[in-house]
């Protein structure tokens, strides 16, 4: 029995002994990858090139708005002298007026489907030169950070692992 205890001692030092000179190793190595979040959305309506893309989109299409207002209250008036003057007037006046309105209506109703799709249209155009930016932005600061992955809109955010206030300054900053 003696014989068996020295040897139960010697594999208890050869373990700890493998144990010392391979922790520090297992330390070494990374501890994980790391991970920061960005509010896309918050890019998009709160930096320099957000508001500017705004600005330059409301330009471009506060006429044609406009335009399409004063048509709509046009239509509106004349429908409204329509209903009031019915009465006196004979029926083929009445039903000329009619298919009138209901065609200016639809003349409406196809400017304003196109004006929504060309406003739609420019402003994913204006949006896809800023997240293009951002993303050489992100890009720069995972590399400078040493960070693995950059997620758009997470549920929940430490705010040590949100980068969002650090893309649009970087984003203001380039001219």
């Amino acid at each position: 029995m003696k014989f068996y205890q020295p040897s139960k001692w010697i594999q208890v030092g050869i373990i700890a002994g493998v144990t010392a000179i391979a922790a520090p190793q297992v330390f070494a190595q990374d501890v994980g990858t790391r991970v920061a979040v960005v509010n896309s959305e918050k890019v998009f309506n709160e930096s320099n090139l957000a508001k500017a893309m705004q600005t330059r989109l409301q330009n471009e299409f506060t006429k044609r708005q406009n335009d399409l207002r004063d048509s709509a209250q046009k239509i509106k008036s004349a429908a409204e002298k329509l209903d009031r003057d019915a009465a006196v007037m004979n029926e083929a006046e009445r039903i000329r007026r009619q298919r009138e309105l209901a065609d200016q209506d639809r003349e409406l109703q196809r400017k304003q489907r196109e004006f929504t799709e060309d406003l739609n249209q420019r402003t994913f155009e204006e949006r896809a030169k800023i997240a293009e930016k951002a993303n050489a932005v992100l890009k720069q600061i995972a590399e400078q950070r040493k960070i693995d992955v950059i997620v758009q809109e997470a549920a929940y955010v430490s705010p040590k692992a949100d980068v969002t206030d650090d893309v649009i300054k970087a984003l203001n900053s380039q001219k």
